[in-house]
């Protein structure tokens, strides 16, 4: 019990960082600065972490935080995505006014 306890804490500590980052890049309206990379490493790692969780039968309370980060991370990436349309938005009115 204490080792979810625990493993829940530092789901919970990433996790936190989720939902400030999309606000962050949205109120930015730019993927600059924006790694897709580091998104996708992330995804794997929950990912990993919730099929270490089936693989070794340890199935609990603590696989809804990986799923609730797991989520977080997709408005991430939406935002990502966005943000993205908008800068090649930009880009192309640069291009036009050039």
């Amino acid at each position: 019990m204490a080792a979810e306890i625990l493993e829940a804490v530092m789901l919970v500590c990433f996790g936190l960082s989720w939902p400030m980052n999309a606000l962050k890049s949205y109120r930015a309206r730019t993927a600059a600065g924006t790694s897709w990379q580091f998104l996708t490493l992330i995804c794997l790692g929950y990912i990993a972490g919730i099929a270490a969780k089936f693989c070794s039968g340890s199935i609990s309370w603590v696989l809804a935080v990986y799923f609730i980060n797991l989520a977080c991370l997709a408005v991430n990436w939406g935002v990502y995505f966005r943000n993205k349309k908008l800068d090649a938005a930009e880009a192309a009115e640069k291009q036009a006014a050039a």
